[in-house]
């Protein structure tokens, strides 16, 4: 990766210019959102897993994008009013952004860039499940669809890449946290 993800320019959903570089020394967990998706669900766990972990260095960042289905729609504010009101997010929230295509936010060709290829954890992969819906999938190596999660170390290196469907309590996500905020 060339330039580093601490580099690149972010909003908070509240409309601040930041970076990503306030989480220097901090495991990222990065999430695109969406809060009318059949994942959206995923927002408690996340909460939990950022509760559960964040006093060892772990930081939960997600990011609402409106590009698969419009499952996405709100304003920055009505997003933040979702999430704290339905699922107590208290994790940092950015500025929607889109994820895939010609108009991708730099941070996410950067973290596409660094991990073309998501961990699919389901016995159907996640691809499949689309098509059963009649969904044609992104091909590799954009974002399948919302929540898909990008695990980045506490030094900016992007670790691992996890499909949508994995669940913020999955086994195979808590073993690859944890052994990130292991490391020093």
């Amino acid at each position: 990766m060339s330039a580093s993800i601490y580099d690149i320019p972010v909003k908070k959903i509240t409309g601040e210019d930041t970076s990503l570089a306030e989480f220097k020394s901090k495991v990222l967990l990065v999430v695109n959102v969406a809060s009318k998706c059949g994942l959206t669900p995923q927002y408690e766990g996340l909460e939990k897993l950022y509760e559960q972990y964040k006093g060892q260095g772990l930081v939960v960042a997600g990011f609402p994008a409106n590009d698969f289905k419009a499952q996405e729609p709100g304003t920055n504010e009505e997003i933040l009013t979702f999430c704290t009101t339905n699922f107590g997010v208290k994790f940092p929230l950015f500025d929607k952004i889109t994820v895939v295509g010609a108009e991708k936010h730099p941070l996410y060709a950067a973290l596409i860039a660094a991990q073309p290829k998501a961990v699919s954890l389901g016995e159907v992969p996640f691809r499949e499940k689309l098509k059963g819906f009649g969904i044609d999938a992104n091909p590799e190596p954009e974002v399948l669809w919302n929540f898909e999660k990008f695990l980045v170390s506490r030094s900016g290196e992007v670790i691992q890449r996890f499909a949508p469907d994995t669940q913020p309590d999955a086994p195979e996500l808590i073993a690859a946290i944890e052994a990130e905020l292991a490391k020093s």
